[in-house]
C-alpha cells in the first residue's frame, strides 16, 4: 500500500507539562479511504528528511489545527515543520496536499496575507469560482473552521481555485509544483465526500 505522511497538530498538556502531537483519527479514515497508508509525523523538522528517505511516500498532508505564529498561534515547531515539508515536497517532487491551517502554511510559504475573517467557524460554505474539475462539483458547499484567511493572491506561483461568497480564497493550487490547499477539512464531513477523496487521488495518482 502507497504512504502518505501527515502532520499533526500541537497541544501542551498543563498537567504533565508536556507537548503533545495528536490528531483527529478520522484524518487517517479519510486517508485510508483514499486508498493509502496514513503515517502520522512528529513536530520534528530535523526528523522530516530521514522520514521522507525511510518511508518514500507518495505525498504529504498538512493538516488542521494551531495558528501559525504570526497570528497569534503557540506552535513554532509546527511552524518549521510545515515550512520542510513543503521545501522537501519541492525538492524531491512528492504532492503535497494542504487543508486548513496546512493551506495557511502554504499561503505563508509564497508571502500572502492571512487576515482575520469572521463567520467562518463551524458553517457551511458554498463555493464560488472554481475554474476546473479539480475540486468536483461547482455548486458543492464544504464545511468551514477557521479565523484567519487569504483575500487575494500576489504570487505568480500560486492561483485560486476557489473563493467564499464573501470573497475569502478557499482553495488553491501551485501553477508548477502539485501541491493544492483547501479551507476546508475532508475529514469532518460526517460521510466522507467523494468529491474530496476524487481531488485527493488527481493529486496523489
Amino acid at each position: 500500500m502507497k504512504i502518505v505522511l501527515y502532520t499533526q497538530r500541537v497541544e501542551f498538556i498543563e498537567s504533565y507539562k508536556e507537548r503533545r502531537d495528536c490528531t483527529d483519527q478520522r484524518i487517517a479514515d479519510f486517508i485510508s479511504a483514499c486508498g493509502y497508508l496514513p503515517i502520522p509525523v512528529p513536530n520534528k523538522a530535523s526528523l522530516a528528511p530521514i522520514i521522507i528517505d525511510e518511508l518514500n511516500p507518495i505525498g504529504i498532508i498538512l493538516t488542521g489545527g494551531n495558528s501559525l505564529v504570526k497570528c497569534g498561534g503557540n506552535a513554532p515547531e509546527r511552524d518549521e515543520t510545515d515550512k520542510l515539508y513543503i521545501e522537501l515536497a519541492i525538492s524531491k517532487a512528492i504532492p503535497l496536499y494542504g487543508f486548513c491551517r496546512g493551506m495557511q502554511s502554504i499561503l505563508d510559504f509564497w508571502g500572502e496575507e492571512l487576515v482575520p475573517v469572521s463567520g467562518h467557524v463551524a458553517v457551511r460554505i458554498k463555493l464560488n469560482g472554481i475554474i476546473d474539475e479539480t475540486l468536483g462539483n461547482y455548486n458543492r458547499e464544504v464545511n468551514s473552521y477557521h479565523n484567519q484567511g487569504c483575500m487575494s493572491i500576489k504570487s505568480p506561483d500560486l492561483e485560486i481555485l476557489a473563493k467564499s461568497e464573501d470573497g475569502v480564497i478557499k482553495a488553491i493550487r501551485h501553477k508548477k509544483f502539485k501541491i493544492l490547499g483547501t479551507m476546508w477539512h475532508p475529514e469532518r464531513e460526517m460521510v466522507f465526500d467523494n468529491n474530496d477523496i476524487n481531488m485527493v487521488n488527481l493529486l496523489f495518482g
